[in-house]
């Protein structure tokens, strides 16, 4: 939820700032551009700096699939990230989305 709201300005400043979209100005269009993806920044040590919010929340963010990260609202992300982790999680239960 705090990276809708960092990818939506909805969230804190200090935490907008840190998260940067795919499209770049300057450089040609990539597809990722087009689907809210987010630009992870290198790291140096791998086991400090991978769990730093500008690297861990874009790299989750990225994970997830498109339906779940193209929600228009924070209501209709919600319901769909719900759907998409207890898909993952309980893979033989049927879940209806109403």
């Amino acid at each position: 939820m705090l990276m809708y709201k960092a990818t939506h300005e909805t969230a804190p400043s200090y935490l907008s700032q840190l998260v940067r979209v795919a499209d770049l100005p300057g450089r040609r269009p990539i597809r990722s551009a087009r689907a809210n993806r987010l630009l992870v920044p290198s790291v140096k040590l791998s086991t400090f700096d991978g769990r730093a919010f500008p690297v861990a929340g874009p790299t989750i963010w990225n994970s997830q699939p498109d339906n779940v990260i193209s929600a228009p609202s924070l209501s209709t992300f919600r319901q769909r990230l719900k759907t998409f982790l207890l898909q993952a999680s309980f893979p033989d239960i049927i879940i209806d989305p109403r």
